[in-house]
């Protein structure tokens, strides 16, 4: 399955005094990938009252992201248990291709009120473009 693709270009306000991105931005970047790639599932009928909330994330940086980069940003579903989702999101220099760090994200579907993991509903899944079977005992 080909990747989601977003291009965002680096602003001032992300870079630290050596015009470089600084690294809690990278968490901001992934996030900004989530939103638009939701944005998008919404459109292949993914309901908008759903509740994700980060429990693991992971970011290796593998070279400097400079200001005023554009930078394209890749993400994929890796997996989808009951109520968890994996993603994996690349940033990439966007005219050279170049990887310049990789996000992992895990993701629990919960119920706002209580805060307890539900399932992932199969709207969801069918959006994600997964398989509506579920992987047993995988959270």
């Amino acid at each position: 399955m080909k990747p989601f693709s977003h291009v965002f270009r680096v602003r001032y306000a992300e870079c630290d005094p050596q015009a470089v991105v600084f690294n809690s931005r990278y968490l901001e970047y992934a996030d900004v990938l989530v939103t638009e790639y939701y944005r998008e599932c919404h459109t292949c009928g993914m309901p908008r009252d759903l509740e994700f909330h980060v429990r693991r994330a992971e970011v290796d940086y593998l070279a400097p992201i400079r200001l005023d980069e554009l930078i394209e940003g890749r993400l994929t579903v890796t997996r989808i248990g009951n109520s968890s989702v994996e993603k994996l999101i690349t940033l990439h220099g966007a005219e050279d291709g170049s990887l310049r760090a990789e996000i992992r994200l895990v993701a629990v579907h919960v119920d706002l009120p209580t805060g307890k993991p539900e399932r992932i509903p199969d709207a969801v899944r069918a959006a994600f473009g997964h398989a509506v079977a579920v992987e047993a005992n995988h959270g």
